[in-house]
Order: structure tokens, then C-alpha cells, then sequence
């Protein structure tokens, strides 16, 4: 598979960063004391590993096939908008820590996904090559349904803060917007699709329907 220019140096940042990520959670390992927090990263960690994997197979042009899927979207909390805990302490971040404690993993964790995810999320707006562009999806996805674990796990502990949207708020947002109608005033194609016959490209072809 040829590389553009451009995607050469994308993949080279994602997997430099993605093996930071490999070496931060192996350390996470090591210094989780709660067993589910270190349940939860053994859990993760052979999905970064097969990423990582794939990309130095792309970068090294070794034909290689690596299995890769995004792990699933769990949804644990009973309320996502409230803390089911009162909230812990305010965070006092420290400047002679030796190990970091379970939240601080989290929090270290939380982040490095965030920031992964949008990464690759970026990353896949520009890929030339569709296979690559493809597994970059598949790598948003992993990064958004595994910071979403993380997520979830610190609100149980009550380190993450959440509450409901004020109703006036969201009744003042809401009726700023109106729903189209059902025809929206858009031509039907033969299909019926909404749009259909609007000059669309069609796939494969590079025509235009007009």
C-alpha cells in the first residue's frame, strides 16, 4: 500500500502517541490500588496493543493483517447526569508525587483518551486511502467507548463532576430551533429518499444526479 506524504506523518504521530499510551497504562497497572480500576485498564490494554500493532504494520509495509475492532459501548450508570456519590474533595495537584493514586489514574487516563480520540477523529478527515481512513474510525471509536468507561467509573467515585441542565436553560436553547416539516420542501426522489435528485454525487460513478 503507497502512502501519501501526508499520511505517513499522521500515522507516525498516532503511533508515537499510541505508544505513550501502551507505556502509561502498563505504569497504571503497577500503581492502581482498586482491583476494578486495574480490571478495567487489562481490559483496555490488549486493544491499544493491536492498534499500535496495526499501525506499524501500515508504516513498516509488512502485509501484515491485524485483526482490530472498536470494544463496545457500555453504559453502566443508571443516571448519567447526576453523581450516584457525594462529590470527593477538590483536587490539589501535586508537584513531588512519587506514584499517583487511583484518581489521578483515572484522570491521566480520561485525558490521554480525549485527546486520542480527537486525534484520530482529525486524522481521518485527511486520509487519501480508504482502508486507512476506515481503521482511523474504527480507532475514534475505541477511544470514545473506552473514555466513556473511564468516565463512567469516576463519577461512581464521585471525582467526576455532572448535574442535570437547568430547565429554563434548556427550554430557552430548545426554542431558539424549530423542527423541519415531514416534506421539508425537498424534492423526493425516485427512491423517496429526502434529497435524492438533488445533484448528489453517486458513489463509484463521479457523475452527478441532476
Amino acid at each position: 500500500m503507497q502512502l501519501a506524504a501526508h499520511e505517513l506523518y499522521d500515522l507516525h504521530d498516532l503511533t508515537a502517541s499510541c505508544a505513550n499510551s501502551i507505556t502509561s497504562m502498563g505504569h497504571f497497572l503497577q500503581q492502581a490500588q482498586e482491583p476494578a480500576l486495574r480490571s478495567l485498564i487489562e481490559q483496555h490494554l490488549p486493544f491499544h496493543v493491536a492498534d499500535y500493532n496495526k499501525k506499524v504494520s501500515l508504516l513498516q509495509q509488512n502485509g501484515m493483517q491485524i485483526p482490530f475492532s472498536a470494544s463496545p459501548l457500555r453504559a453502566t450508570l443508571a443516571d448519567p447526569t447526576a453523581l450516584p456519590v457525594p462529590p470527593a474533595p477538590a483536587v490539589t495537584p501535586r508537584t513531588d508525587a512519587q506514584l499517583l493514586d487511583d484518581r489521578e489514574i483515572c484522570l491521566s487516563y480520561l485525558l490521554t483518551l480525549k485527546r486520542a480520540g480527537r486525534e484520530y477523529a482529525w486524522a481521518a478527515m485527511e486520509m487519501a486511502n480508504a482502508e486507512i481512513r476506515t481503521f482511523l474510525e474504527q480507532a475514534f471509536m475505541l477511544s470514545s467507548h473506552q473514555a466513556y468507561d473511564v468516565w463512567q467509573y469516576m463519577v461512581q467515585h464521585g471525582w467526576y463532576p455532572v448535574h442535570p441542565a437547568d430547565q429554563a436553560g434548556q427550554e430557552l436553547i430548545a426554542g431558539a430551533y424549530n423542527p423541519v416539516p415531514a416534506t421539508g420542501g425537498l424534492r423526493q426522489g425516485a427512491t423517496g429518499a429526502p434529497g435524492a435528485g438533488m445533484g448528489e454525487p453517486v458513489m463509484g460513478t463521479g457523475q452527478t444526479l441532476m
